[in-house]
């Protein structure tokens, strides 16, 4: 049992590993298939792989290393050539002095080999120019052809060797093999990038010197320079000097490089790019993936939060919260939060109004009900009549019922589909008053508006004017019907901090301290002076609904008194407080 718990724990510790990684693969294989993910590596890397492309092609560095090569290449020429020049001519005099000429000398002459002293220029002698040449050029790795005035070759550095040399000759390959498709791949992307408008390389007869156009020029006294290309798409630079002692020239030199010189060194760049490539785009990818982690995990744990949300509408789901994240995730969670909460706040809103409604419509029907039931049995017409007015009284309470649930039902989305406009409450004010003044309804109470402050004061505020009309409207029918037999109702307008206040008194006996919240219930009424079923108590709710749509407040007081004989304040009428955000 030991040797086989021992094998098992073994197991487990090798079992470790390949867990992380499963793990580790698992997440990278949810996140790579994530649409976000995918465009941020994506785009990231595309900026790198358009960074190192251009590089890549390197085309300042390859033709500032073709002219440091070319230079370089006119600098071993010139030397070459000068001792190709001292070591190709043959003299046939050496110099013969004259004691008594010198004695015969004036001042300013001299007495050189111009008098006596001539050289017999020979044309370049292979044999002894063979040693030097092999000498010079064998530490480098270019290709020296020397020509005659005639533009015909007499050495070449490939054909040079000395004693012990092994002779080597490239064998052209057969005519019937190919090269294969990398090669031949390899080769059309080497031209495709060298090519540019460089000419084509062709080997030329060794009595045709002159088709190279920087021979021709050497062989003029001049030197010349020349980039092609050849077949395989290698770069080849070949530079052309005049071999030449005192002005005459007896032939050029030519000298160039082999077909990869140059293209080994660009290639060792861009091998050395490619790998400064991998290493930045494995951080790249890393970064891109906790950068994708930190956007597209938040967004899909909010998206499925959503979908929770669309799917179970009678539970609550709570939303992600990335408030504390300083960035548009943040502020999307919370945006999200809040609709979420605002759109569980109005499926409560309208459950508890759907239940309210359907109690306070049960209430007159079951009376109806009855009164009509209990019709046929009424065996005098004192009990026909009282039922025909409870069947009266019922259909009317009904009627406004329906009409100040359909009121209420329609206000948010009116509200929402009307245009904010700039109100004038001076204005609606007097004109209501002037109308509360006319009609005189609810015990004949007069109304009195008073606006504090300056007359050039602005009293207006964003909203809509027929429903802030209507909150007005049911604040003085409510004062009226409340005030005493010829009472007074007054109105106040002023502005504060920011925000303008409407109060509206009357001098009514007031509201009891445990109603002041309860009055703005939906379906609430506290009227025991009217008879039952005479108000729907929906008023005061639809002018709360409709301030707080506006961004403002109502709320309801009582007016102090004077003291009674007990010492205490009495309540000389009830008040109403709207304060709404000024322009």
């Amino acid at each position: 049992m030991t040797d086989v718990a021992a094998r098992g724990a073994r197991g487990w510790r090798r079992s470790r590993p390949m867990r992380w990684l499963r793990r580790a693969g698992q997440f990278f294989f949810t996140l790579s298939f994530s649409s976000l993910t995918r465009r941020i590596v994506s785009l990231n890397l595309a900026g790198l792989i358009a960074l190192v492309a251009s590089i890549l092609y390197l085309s300042q560095f390859r033709a500032g290393l073709i002219d440091a090569r070319a230079q370089s290449l006119l600098v071993q020429a010139e030397i070459i050539a000068g001792a190709i020049a001292a070591s190709a001519t043959v003299e046939t005099n050496t110099i013969t002095i004259d004691p008594d000429r010198l004695l015969d000398l004036k001042p300013g002459e001299s007495y050189g080999p111009a008098d006596e002293y001539a050289v017999l220029d020979f044309p370049i002698n292979p044999e002894r120019v063979a040693p030097v040449l092999r000498r010079l050029i064998s530490p480098t790795k270019t290709r020296a052809r020397i020509y005659d005035r005639d533009g015909v070759l007499i050495l070449d550095s490939r054909s040079l060797y000395g004693r012990g040399d092994v002779l080597r000759f490239e064998l052209p390959p057969p005519t019937n093999e190919k090269p294969g498709l990398v090669e031949r791949t390899t080769i059309a992307i080497r031209t495709w990038l060298n090519r540019g408008d460089l000419p084509l390389y062709r080997e030329l007869g060794p009595e045709n010197g002159n088709g190279y156009g920087e021979v021709a020029q050497s062989l003029k006294g001049q030197k010349s320079s020349m980039v092609r290309i050849n077949d395989r798409g290698e770069v080849i630079v070949s530079v052309a000097v005049p071999v030449q002692r005192f002005r005459a020239v007896h032939g050029a030199l030519m000298l160039s490089t082999q077909g990869d010189d140059i293209d080994q060194m660009v290639t060792a760049e861009r091998l050395a790019i490619l790998k400064v490539f991998g290493v930045a785009a494995a951080v790249m990818l890393v970064l891109s993936l906790l950068l994708a982690s930190t956007i597209a995990g938040p967004v899909r744990r909010l998206a499925d939060s959503a979908e929770r949300v669309r799917r179970r509408i009678r539970t609550r789901v709570e939303i992600p919260d990335f408030t504390k994240r300083r960035d548009e995730i943040g502020h999307l969670s919370g945006a999200l939060r809040d609709m979420t909460d605002a759109l569980y706040n109005r499926i409560e809103a309208i459950e508890r109004f759907a239940a309210d409604v359907s109690h306070e419509l049960k209430n007159p029907l079951t009376s109806l009900r009855s009164a009509v039931e209990t019709l046929p049995l009424a065996k005098n017409a004192n009990s026909r009549s009282r039922l025909l007015a409870v069947i009266e009284h019922d259909v009317k309470r009904l009627d406004r019922l329906i009409s100040d649930i359909s009121d209420a039902s329609r206000l948010d989305a009116e509200l929402q589909r009307q245009d904010v406009a700039p109100v004038d409450l001076r204005r609606l004010l007097t004109t209501l008053t002037l109308v509360a003044n006319e009609t005189r309804l609810g015990n004949n109470a007069a109304v009195d508006v008073r606006f504090e402050g300056a007359a050039s004061d602005s009293f207006s505020v964003p909203g809509h004017d027929s429903r802030l009309g209507q909150v007005i409207s049911n604040l003085l029918m409510n004062a009226q019907s409340f005030s005493s037999e010829g009472g007074k109702v007054g109105i106040v307008c002023r502005r504060r901090r920011g925000e303008i206040e409407i109060v509206v008194d009357d001098d009514g006996p007031g509201i009891r301290d445990d109603a002041l919240e309860k009055i703005f219930e939906r379906f609430y009424t506290d009227r025991p002076h009217q008879g039952f079923g005479q108000n729907s108590g929906l008023g005061l709710s639809i002018s709360k609904q409709i301030v707080e749509a506006h961004g403002g407040r109502i709320w309801a007081e009582n007016r102090a008194g004077p003291v009674d004989a007990d010492g205490e304040a009495t309540v000389a009428g009830a008040r109403f407080v709207v304060r709404l955000p000024a322009t």
